[in-house]
């Protein structure tokens, strides 16, 4: 079972991520800022992070370009979503390191069909 790492301030983005990708197999655990979201990359294996960018304590930008430092993770892949639709904030995530970037709301099929491929899992 593939683990994902959903990392919000919004605790209902959170939950909705969580329903989405349980409901599909995936185990999903959550973090409410970006120091808590980095500290469990750190010390959990993951095989996908979920990013937003405007979060308190770390935003989603700082905490990608940390984790892109960090040798034990940066292989990682992650996702940015956020409410800023701006093409410098797509362009800024991919800076940061995000493989894809989405604006909020995300429709749950780009979301099932994005997280099994940037995790190579297949449908049972």
């Amino acid at each position: 079972m593939k683990k994902i790492l959903v990392i919000d301030d919004a605790a209902t983005v959170r939950m909705y991520y969580r329903q989405v990708l349980e409901a599909e197999g995936f185990a999903v655990e959550e973090a409410g800022n970006g120091y808590e979201g980095l500290e469990k990359a750190l010390t959990e294996a993951f095989d996908l992070y979920i990013v937003d960018i405007n979060m308190p304590k770390m935003d989603g930008y700082t905490l990608l370009r940390t984790i892109r430092q960090e040798p034990t993770i940066c292989a990682t892949p992650a996702i940015m979503i956020s409410t800023e639709g701006q093409i410098q904030d797509a362009n800024a995530a991919y800076a940061a390191g995000a493989n894809l970037y989405f604006n909020k709301p995300v429709r749950p099929e780009s979301l099932i069909t994005t997280a099994r491929l940037l995790t190579g899992e297949h449908r049972a």
